[in-house]
């Protein structure tokens, strides 16, 4: 259960990352930040293949490939709640270093070190 949960962090993450780059200026601490993701991610892929199917991955990462861009496209469109936003796509950035940390740690769990 903990890998289906990093995976969808993972996307969800990427997601972030990708509309932060997008819209704010870039930075180093935010690419450091995402190398470090990536190497967890792709530790993350390599667990998965060894200890699951290929094709049950696979089609997971497609569907929380699809969830994730869901969430955050909704996000940048704004919930609204009595005409204020309810999350602004601000407090999605500020979390992307909690949620990079996590996915970590999710891993790290995973692996048994």
């Amino acid at each position: 259960m903990l890998f289906y949960l990093a995976l969808f962090l993972a996307f969800l993450y990427f997601k972030i990352a990708r509309v932060y780059k997008k819209e704010e200026k870039s930075n180093l601490n935010m690419l450091v930040q995402n190398v470090i993701v990536l190497a967890a991610v792709i530790a993350l892929f390599a667990y998965g293949f060894m200890h699951k199917s290929w094709y049950i991955v696979l089609i997971v990462s497609y569907l929380f490939f699809i969830m994730a861009s869901l969430l955050v496209s909704a996000v940048q469109l704004g919930v609204f709640i009595d005409g204020k936003p309810f999350i602004k796509i601000f407090h999605l950035y500020k979390l992307s270093a909690f949620l990079g940390m996590f996915i970590a740690f999710i891993d790290l769990s995973l692996w048994g070190v």
